[in-house]
């Protein structure tokens, strides 16, 4: 007999709960006992608080347009994240990205429902950034989606499954130098559909660093008729736009990516 969904989730909930008790989990940040993510790493997290550019979210001295913002019009009304990438959380996004560790996606979502900017986010959905399919199948999921689900539940806005889709198979941005970036995601997403035609979706992303791929799908979106298009991520890297080719290291040590 087939579960409903909400059956298979209480079932995932109560084998978590053996696995823990069977085999504790570890903290990916300093490797404590107990939890994936100790109350001590938490505590190290890099709040992103203002100054920031009011529409992209970049760090800045005063709240106002940023250079780069007052020079072009981004398809984004406003991009805003949680926290800085680096530290506990740093290898807490790694871990849930590139190891398969997807269940601290609910406690990354708490730290983004804590930070969650209301006045900046005036959305009526969460659209998560999708993967292409080739990816997806290879990772097992989708990361922002998962941000998504957990942030969902804890702030009240639906989220909006499989209207965007990616669909080209385009390099990884981590590789790509940011003059680059926003041509390798150029035309790479679509709108199905007309679910989101005079919406207010909101972009869920795990890491932003120059936004390029955030742009990309909200092209995608005032294409296909939404009303307005903002962003939300659980973090943002630190890239000084003065020296445009040098960006933070978003990898792994000493390992593969997906």
């Amino acid at each position: 007999m087939m579960a409903f969904p909400h059956t298979r989730e209480k079932l995932r909930s109560v084998w978590r709960i053996l696995l823990d008790l069977i085999f504790p989990p570890r903290c990916v940040g300093c490797g404590r006992w107990g939890s994936l993510l100790c109350d001590h790493c938490l505590s190290a997290v890099s709040w992103l608080c203002p100054p920031v550019c009011t529409r992209c979210g970049r760090p800045q001295a005063r709240s106002r347009l940023c250079p780069d913002c007052r020079r072009s019009s981004p398809p984004l009304s406003a991009i805003r994240s949680a926290v800085i990438f680096e530290g506990p959380l740093r290898q807490a996004i790694l871990h849930l990205k590139y190891r398969g560790q997807r269940e601290l996606a609910q406690p990354l979502g708490t730290l983004m429902a804590r930070a969650w900017p209301r006045d900046a986010m005036r959305g009526d959905c969460l659209v998560p950034v999708p993967l292409h399919p080739s990816r997806e199948r290879a990772r097992g999921y989708n990361q922002s989606r998962l941000l998504a689900e957990a942030l969902s539940e804890q702030i009240g806005l639906p989220v909006v499954h499989g209207a965007i889709r990616r669909i080209r198979a385009t390099r990884p941005q981590v590789y790509l130098k940011a003059r680059d970036r926003r041509e390798n995601v150029k035309g790479a997403f679509v709108v199905d559909g007309t679910s989101l035609r005079g919406r207010r979706p909101i972009l869920i992303d795990d890491v932003c660093t120059t936004g390029a791929t955030l742009a990309a799908c909200a092209e995608a979106l005032w294409t296909a008729g939404a009303e307005d298009v903002r962003a939300y991520t659980l973090a943002r890297a630190a890239w000084d736009p003065a020296r445009p080719d040098i960006l933070p290291d978003l990898m792994p040590r000493a390992e593969g990516t997906s």
